[in-house]
């Protein structure tokens, strides 16, 4: 089989869980297709370090439509709120272009580093979720939300995440969100971040040499197109699964493979000697 062909065929099939995780768990998917992405990428002989730019920028745009896709969803039950989400959103859209304008500039290994400790960080999140109880009053102040979506949105763009993994729990314990409002409204807030993530890797990528074909800046519009065409579907079943499952087992996957893209974004196996 031809490798454009196999890379097409994963790309897809990381869409599908992309989209899922994203209606079920509130957060982009960025986790699971930026190493997918720097695989393809790097596999066609992309420099890695262009290769990792364009794998951050070109999640977010594919971030962008799945997470529209499940706010749609979640604010047809009534979980997504719209005044702390806009503010979260606004302010998260800012930090992600001041997140992303930085990683259009930073070192490849640098970071692979970041979004491997930002994907741990995910993970013990996912690990203490049963533990994670909201204090019962949402705040009412906007500071508060700004200033969390601002700090979420430069995470966003600096990784090429959607910032869920982060913002869910903080929407929980410390502005009073249900868990189920939480995950709605990240929703919300996801699609914001993207938007200032694509705009920094698009802008600062423009006239890059070594970009892959069909590129906008640091956008690789063929992998949006086979990333985006299962995830947004998908997303919708995540919705649905997640207003009708506990989904305990499906997040403890989830953990586990954060955990060892994590590990091997940050290198640690190849410090180890491990080849897995």
């Amino acid at each position: 089989m031809e490798p454009q062909i196999v890379y097409a065929l994963v790309l897809a099939a990381t869409g599908v869980m992309v989209g899922f995780a994203c209606g079920l768990l509130g957060v982009g998917g960025g986790f699971v297709m930026v190493p997918v992405q720097i695989w393809a990428l790097t596999s066609s002989g992309v420099d890695p370090t262009i290769a990792v730019r364009v794998a951050f920028g070109t999640s977010l745009a594919v971030i962008l439509p799945t997470a529209l896709s499940g706010c749609h969803g979640h604010y047809c039950r009534g979980v997504v709120l719209l005044r702390p989400g806009i503010t979260l959103g606004l302010s998260g859209l800012a930090g992600a272009m001041v997140g992303g304008t930085i990683a259009a500039h930073a070192p490849g290994d640098l970071l692979k580093m970041a979004f491997g400790v930002v994907v741990l960080a995910g993970a013990l999140r996912m690990l203490l979720a049963g533990k994670i109880c909201s204090k019962g009053v949402q705040e009412e102040s906007l500071l508060p939300y700004i200033l969390w979506g601002f700090a979420v949105g430069i995470v966003s763009g600096m990784t090429g995440i959607g910032g869920g993994v982060i913002l869910v729990p903080a929407l929980v314990v410390a502005l009073g969100f249900s868990m189920h409002k939480a995950v709605g409204t990240s929703s919300m807030v996801i699609a914001f971040n993207s938007v200032g993530g694509i705009l920094a890797y698009a802008l600062n990528g423009l006239g890059s040499a070594g970009l892959p074909p069909y590129s906008v800046g640091y956008i690789d519009l063929l992998q949006l197109v086979l990333l985006a065409g299962t995830s947004v579907p998908m997303a919708q079943i995540g919705v649905h699964a997640a207003h009708r499952l506990p989904g305990e087992k499906l997040m403890y996957i989830f953990m586990a493979l954060m955990i060892y893209i994590g590990l091997r974004m940050m290198g640690v196996f190849a410090w180890l000697g491990l080849s897995i």
